[in-house]
């Protein structure tokens, strides 16, 4: 118990005179997480809504498909881009295996079905409220695609919160893609599994306080978010 307590002791001191090593991982983190994310916004939030109001044969299918692919095991995906990736694969000539490069695929691949399902509910919800009010009015293909994005902007923002929160919590295929290799791969997770294994407490235990910090800030953006939109819309 005392070392727990000397532990804790330990990582208060390294947040509070911001040590180096530290915030290097953390901004590593950061960085990897929050351009995954937003590659997989630009590509998930138009292709979600545009499953939502398109009809096409198969449709159905692609949805289920869609669904089933945001429940992907982490260490799966790892070992996919991993064999992309390496030098036996098809993209190795790039030399990316190793790099953040390849933990933002990584996570790109994580996210994007999430972002792309949830998106495509919102979207869809929205337009059986607001079809036949946008058809008498003459709103039909991209802009209406565009209006009833623009009309659950504040619950697709929440949406890429939720994918920014599973990507900056990704452990399983950032490490099997990144390597945890220090100073160059090494992120805010697989510092901590390492850290652990090695009994080295004080690390881990600063890295997991700024972890929870980040998720208790996300989570507290998307209730803010959920609380404030429905009175943009006016409802």
């Amino acid at each position: 118990m005392e070392e727990i307590f000397e532990g804790f002791a330990t990582a208060a001191v390294l947040i509070a005179r911001f040590d180096s090593a530290l915030f290097e991982i953390v901004e590593l983190s950061l960085r990897v997480s929050l351009t995954a994310v937003l590659i997989s916004a630009v590509i998930g939030l138009p292709l979600g809504a545009a499953i939502a109001v398109a009809r096409f044969r198969g449709r159905n299918f692609l949805i289920v498909c869609v669904n089933a692919l945001m429940g992907l095991p982490p260490v799966v995906v790892g070992l996919l881009v991993y064999l992309n990736l390496s030098n036996a694969g098809p993209f190795g000539w790039l030399q990316l295996l190793y790099t953040p490069t390849a933990m933002i695929i990584a996570q790109i691949v994580l996210v994007t079905p999430i972002i792309v399902a949830l998106a495509r509910q919102f979207v869809e919800d929205a337009n059986a409220d607001y079809d036949e009010e946008l058809r008498s009015i003459g709103v039909r293909g991209a802009a209406k695609l565009i209006t009833l994005i623009v009309e659950v902007r504040h619950s697709l923002l929440t949406v890429v919160l939720a994918a920014f929160g599973r990507a900056i919590a990704e452990v399983g295929a950032v490490i099997i893609v990144g390597g945890n290799i220090n100073h160059i791969t090494r992120v805010m997770t697989t510092a901590i599994a390492l850290e652990t294994s090695k009994g080295e407490l004080a690390l881990a235990l600063a890295l997991g306080v700024i972890l929870m910090m980040i998720a208790f800030a996300v989570n507290a953006m998307a209730s803010l978010i959920k609380k404030i939109g429905p009175k943009s819309y006016g409802r």
